[in-house]
């Protein structure tokens, strides 16, 4: 079996499927968005495509219609959305498949079908962990910027200025993603649709619970009337109050989340630490039956030791 592996054929089948996917990366993933297009520098010459253009276009189309009908899942637009990310969904999926791709046909050319395979696993983990990264990091940013945001449309209103035209100026005043996610609520309610359901999609997509007060909060307004700038001025002091609850909550957590990520990295990191220094160690966990399961078990136990540490370490308040 090894010597199969090990053989000339293999290598060069590696070899030119690891070439094929940088040639992917180079001319379709990095390909640059800001060129002029051939039909309006050429206007009476027939658009040209090339064969890996046609290849990637079928695939995107193919991707798209799968998608349309499961409009959920971690590349589904809402996720991309509250990412930040800003391309298609069918784009992620080849640059998904590429990336995935490319690790296993290195895997494979340094370690053998096993290493292959861990690598395409560890490749596909690797880009759910940083669409869900970026996610964290987007709504965190997004909810310390909800009290200045709040300020600026009490103060917008109070100077004479209209809700919708407030939320315009907090727009442009703002930083991303708080400018982008009021930019889309503008622009949606210029084309007709309902400035509450824009509001109400902006608290889901970032999950924000101050957000949300304040959609409801306006919503009661127009029901109701009164003065819209003082009960945001109430809402916005809640909200501070809160988000200092909330950092004391973090740094008396801390030590928690600082131990907890030390006892599930500290596992792995000997792990590779050791096959390093002496590679027959892990000889025996990538080669024989007893191996494959002692790190199936490994993975098992670290998956059940993580949900309880964040378990422990995330308090309700």
């Amino acid at each position: 079996m090894n010597a199969i592996w090990d053989s000339p054929l293999v290598l060069g089948i590696g070899l030119v499927m690891l070439y094929a996917s940088l040639l992917v990366i180079v001319f379709v993933v990095l390909k640059s968005r800001r060129s002029i297009d051939v039909e309006r520098r050429q206007p009476s010459s027939p658009s040209q495509q090339t064969a890996l253009a046609v290849l990637t276009d079928s695939t995107k189309g193919i991707i798209e219609s799968r998608l349309g009908v499961r409009p959920s899942g971690l590349l589904s637009q809402a996720t991309l959305d509250a990412a930040g990310l800003k391309k298609q969904p069918s784009d992620y999926v080849v640059i998904s498949g590429v990336v995935v791709l490319s690790t296993g046909v290195l895997g494979l050319s340094l370690g053998g079908p096993v290493m292959g395979l861990l690598s395409s696993i560890l490749a596909m983990a690797g880009v759910f962990a940083a669409i869900r990264l970026m996610t964290s990091r987007r709504r965190s940013t997004f909810e310390a910027q909800v009290p200045d945001t709040l300020q600026m449309l009490t103060g917008g209103m109070r100077a004479g200025h209209s809700l919708l035209r407030a939320v315009d100026a907090a727009a442009r005043e703002c930083e991303s993603p708080m400018a982008e996610e009021l930019s889309r609520v503008v622009n949606e309610t210029r084309i007709g649709r309902d400035l509450g359901s824009s509001l109400n999609d902006v608290a889901k997509r970032t999950r924000s619970e101050d957000f949300d007060w304040i959609s409801q909060a306006i919503e009661i307004h127009r029901e109701v009337g009164g003065d819209l700038a003082e009960v945001l001025d109430h809402v916005g002091e809640t909200i501070r109050d809160r988000n200092q609850v909330r950092r004391q909550v973090r740094a008396l957590s801390a030590e928690g989340r600082m131990s907890a990520l030390v006892l599930l990295a500290l596992p792995v990191v000997m792990f590779c630490a050791l096959t390093l220094i002496n590679p027959t160690y892990a000889h025996t966990f990538t080669s024989t039956l007893p191996g494959y399961l002692m790190i199936a078990a490994t993975v098992v136990m670290l998956g059940l030791g993580s949900f309880w540490l964040s378990r422990l370490i995330k308090p309700k308040y």
